[in-house]
């Protein structure tokens, strides 16, 4: 098991993770980041907004960024399309 950090950077700001996570590595950490961001967008859509400006940031024990999750890249969205 490994510690990360995911770090939360949006239009309201910086939310710092002080306490990290175990998990068992580097991909359960994205799930991680990436089930916490959607957490984040499906309340903005409930106040009618979708930011997909922000990203997530995982740094492992030693402080170091080993991967960026983009808020556009944790969700697809369709249109319906016009004749």
């Amino acid at each position: 098991m490994s510690r990360y950090f995911i770090h939360l950077y949006n239009g309201t700001g910086e939310t710092r993770d002080e306490q990290g996570s175990e998990v068992a590595d580097l991909a359960a950490a994205e799930m991680l980041a990436v089930d916490g961001v959607r957490s984040i967008l499906s309340e903005e859509v409930r106040r009618g907004t979708l930011d997909l400006r922000g990203r997530a940031e995982i740094a492992d024990q030693d402080g170091r960024v080993v991967q960026t999750v983009r808020f556009s890249e944790t969700v697809r969205i369709c249109e319906e399309k016009k004749e």
